[in-house]
Protein backbone atom coordinates (compact mmCIF):
# COMPACT_ATOMS: atom_id res chain seq x y z
CA UNK A 1 0.00 0.00 0.00
CA UNK A 2 1.34 3.97 -0.94
CA UNK A 3 -0.53 6.11 1.55
CA UNK A 4 -2.09 9.20 -0.55
CA UNK A 5 -4.14 11.64 -0.30
CA UNK A 6 -4.99 13.75 2.80
CA UNK A 7 -6.50 11.54 5.16
CA UNK A 8 -3.15 10.04 5.43
CA UNK A 9 -1.73 13.47 6.72
CA UNK A 10 0.39 13.25 9.40
CA UNK A 11 0.13 9.40 10.26
CA UNK A 12 3.16 7.04 10.90
CA UNK A 13 3.86 3.84 8.72
CA UNK A 14 6.52 1.77 8.58
CA UNK A 15 8.49 1.06 5.28
CA UNK A 16 9.05 -2.25 4.49
CA UNK A 17 11.36 -4.06 1.61
CA UNK A 18 10.90 -7.81 1.01
CA UNK A 19 10.26 -8.28 4.48
CA UNK A 20 12.97 -6.30 5.67
CA UNK A 21 11.82 -3.28 7.88
CA UNK A 22 13.34 0.39 5.80
CA UNK A 23 12.16 2.78 8.76
CA UNK A 24 9.60 2.25 11.60
CA UNK A 25 8.82 6.30 12.07
CA UNK A 26 8.04 7.46 8.65
CA UNK A 27 5.54 10.40 8.81
CA UNK A 28 3.34 11.24 5.73
CA UNK A 29 3.46 15.04 4.41
CA UNK A 30 0.18 15.15 1.86
CA UNK A 31 -1.64 18.06 2.75
CA UNK A 32 -0.31 21.87 1.30
CA UNK A 33 1.22 22.91 4.63
CA UNK A 34 2.78 19.74 5.69
CA UNK A 35 4.63 18.91 2.34
CA UNK A 36 5.57 22.44 2.46
CA UNK A 37 7.83 22.64 5.72
CA UNK A 38 9.01 18.75 4.99
CA UNK A 39 11.92 18.40 7.37
CA UNK A 40 12.73 22.00 7.88
CA UNK A 41 14.12 22.94 10.99
CA UNK A 42 14.88 19.40 11.72
CA UNK A 43 18.46 18.88 13.14
CA UNK A 44 19.07 15.49 13.38
CA UNK A 45 16.77 13.02 11.78
CA UNK A 46 16.92 9.32 13.34
CA UNK A 47 18.02 5.91 11.47
CA UNK A 48 14.41 4.66 11.44
CA UNK A 49 12.74 7.80 11.17
CA UNK A 50 11.85 9.10 7.48
CA UNK A 51 8.86 11.33 6.16
CA UNK A 52 6.80 10.30 2.93
CA UNK A 53 6.34 13.31 0.43
CA UNK A 54 2.80 12.85 -1.58
CA UNK A 55 2.56 13.85 -3.85
CA UNK A 56 5.87 14.92 -5.25
CA UNK A 57 8.95 14.74 -8.16
CA UNK A 58 11.45 16.71 -7.59
CA UNK A 59 12.62 18.29 -4.21
CA UNK A 60 15.10 21.12 -2.68
CA UNK A 61 17.16 21.17 0.20
CA UNK A 62 17.10 24.98 0.97
CA UNK A 63 16.87 26.32 4.38
CA UNK A 64 17.86 22.64 5.51
CA UNK A 65 20.60 21.58 8.54
CA UNK A 66 21.12 18.20 7.56
CA UNK A 67 21.77 16.21 4.27
CA UNK A 68 19.60 13.33 3.22
CA UNK A 69 18.82 10.46 1.35
CA UNK A 70 15.92 11.14 -1.01
CA UNK A 71 14.30 8.34 -2.71
CA UNK A 72 11.56 8.77 -5.46
CA UNK A 73 8.73 5.93 -5.95
CA UNK A 74 6.06 5.43 -8.36
CA UNK A 75 2.44 4.38 -7.76
CA UNK A 76 3.36 0.92 -7.42
CA UNK A 77 5.55 1.43 -4.30
CA UNK A 78 8.57 0.76 -6.90
CA UNK A 79 12.04 2.71 -6.55
CA UNK A 80 12.42 5.07 -9.31
CA UNK A 81 15.60 6.84 -8.79
CA UNK A 82 17.48 7.17 -5.62
CA UNK A 83 19.73 10.97 -4.45
CA UNK A 84 22.04 9.64 -1.86
CA UNK A 85 23.05 12.60 0.89
CA UNK A 86 21.59 15.39 -0.37
CA UNK A 87 23.21 18.49 0.82
CA UNK A 88 21.50 21.66 2.06
CA UNK A 89 20.91 24.28 -0.36
CA UNK A 90 20.55 21.43 -3.05
CA UNK A 91 18.28 20.84 -5.41
CA UNK A 92 17.06 17.12 -6.98
CA UNK A 93 16.21 16.81 -10.70
CA UNK A 94 12.71 16.17 -11.54
CA UNK A 95 11.51 12.53 -11.83
CA UNK A 96 8.34 12.50 -13.61
CA UNK A 97 7.54 8.78 -13.18
CA UNK A 98 7.70 9.41 -8.85
CA UNK A 99 4.56 9.97 -7.31
CA UNK A 100 6.05 10.69 -4.06
CA UNK A 101 9.63 11.04 -1.88
CA UNK A 102 10.64 9.10 0.84
CA UNK A 103 13.21 11.17 2.70
CA UNK A 104 15.97 9.64 5.06
CA UNK A 105 19.15 9.62 7.26
CA UNK A 106 21.99 10.04 4.89
CA UNK A 107 23.27 7.10 4.24
CA UNK A 108 20.18 5.00 5.22
CA UNK A 109 19.35 3.90 1.82
CA UNK A 110 22.72 2.68 1.23
CA UNK A 111 22.84 1.00 4.57
CA UNK A 112 19.51 -0.84 3.34
CA UNK A 113 20.64 -1.77 -0.09
CA UNK A 114 18.25 0.47 -1.43
CA UNK A 115 18.48 -0.21 -5.35
CA UNK A 116 16.22 1.43 -8.25
CA UNK A 117 13.35 -1.02 -9.16
CA UNK A 118 12.78 -2.36 -5.54
CA UNK A 119 9.58 -2.15 -4.33
CA UNK A 120 8.47 -0.58 -1.15
CA UNK A 121 5.18 -1.54 1.24
CA UNK A 122 4.11 0.88 3.66
CA UNK A 123 2.24 -0.71 6.91
CA UNK A 124 0.30 2.15 9.21
CA UNK A 125 2.46 1.83 12.33
CA UNK A 126 -0.38 0.93 15.40
CA UNK A 127 2.37 0.75 18.23
CA UNK A 128 2.34 2.63 21.34
CA UNK A 129 5.53 4.02 20.07
CA UNK A 130 4.47 7.16 17.94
Amino acid sequence: MIPRGRKNNGKIFKVIHEERQIADQVMVASGFFSRMKGLLGVEKLGMDSGIWIVPCTSIHMFFMKIPLDVVFIDKKGVITAICHQIKPWRLSRYHPEAFGVLELAAGKATRVELKVGDRLDFQENTSSEQ
